[in-house]
């Protein structure tokens, strides 16, 4: 699995809309609004850096109206109290599921 991070600028009166349709897109798994220089913080998980690259320089910035900028990382390792590949690799997993 690859995960990218994208710190994304949003216009404001976009923020809400610009949140919803980037849960629609397949690899995002968690959209985090954030205080400071970025609006967003956009958590994907895809199989290649391929599907990555597609989700960030096509799905996001030129599919959802408002974004205005991204800057993403890539996670090259990834501590957790759950193994996150078997997590959103479940059946139980559902792309809208909230986390609390």
């Amino acid at each position: 699995m690859v995960t990218g991070i994208a710190l994304v600028n949003v216009e404001r009166k976009m923020l809400r809309q610009a949140t919803e349709e980037l849960l629609k897109l397949n690899g995002v798994t968690e959209v985090y609004t954030v205080a400071g220089e970025y609006d967003l913080v956009v958590m994907i998980r895809v199989n290649s850096n391929a599907e990555l690259a597609d989700v960030v320089t096509t799905k996001m910035t030129k599919d959802i109206p408002g974004i205005v900028r991204t800057r993403t990382m890539i996670s090259l390792q990834a501590d957790a109290k759950v193994d996150l590949c078997q997590f959103y690799n479940s059946k139980n997993y559902t792309q809208n599921q909230i986390f609390v």
